[in-house]
């Protein structure tokens, strides 16, 4: 017989280890795109601050205002520089365009700011009729 004892030899294409690997790939990019995105973003803060130290810690929420007071006692709303006898009518304008009425402001100070500035920010919130007010510190180390 002819050609007996001979076969045709098929090859086996090799396998692809980085196709398997893909897939992982795939989700692991998915995921960072989804926490950059989707990441909870806080006010910065306009001056160069060092916060006050407590014992626990909360993180402001995206609809709450932040107020920050620099050490030489500057105050910055939403980002602009305001007086302490505007701050009462621009905090009561945003109580008033709030659809609850009531607004959480966060009070940022530098740990270094006199208290007496700090009391007397306090108590220009409460004339513009802020309700809940939370004092930003940083967490104990």
């Amino acid at each position: 017989m002819i050609g007996e004892g001979r076969f045709l030899k098929l090859q086996r294409p090799t396998p692809d280890h980085d196709a398997r690997v893909l897939p992982l790939i795939n989700i692991v990019f998915l995921l960072l795109i989804f926490f950059v995105v989707t990441g909870h973003m806080s006010a910065s803060s306009p001056f160069e601050m060092e916060p006050a130290q407590s014992a626990g810690a909360g993180t402001p929420q995206a609809e709450d205002l932040t107020v920050f007071i620099a050490r030489d006692g500057r105050l910055a709303v939403a980002g602009g520089l305001v007086e302490l006898g505007e701050l009462e009518t621009r905090i009561r304008t945003r109580i008033d365009a709030q659809d609850t009425g009531e607004l959480r402001v966060h009070l940022q100070a530098d740990g270094r700011t006199e208290a007496t500035r700090v009391v007397a920010v306090m108590e220009a919130l409460r004339a513009a009729g802020v309700e809940r007010l939370e004092l930003l510190t940083l967490p104990r180390r």
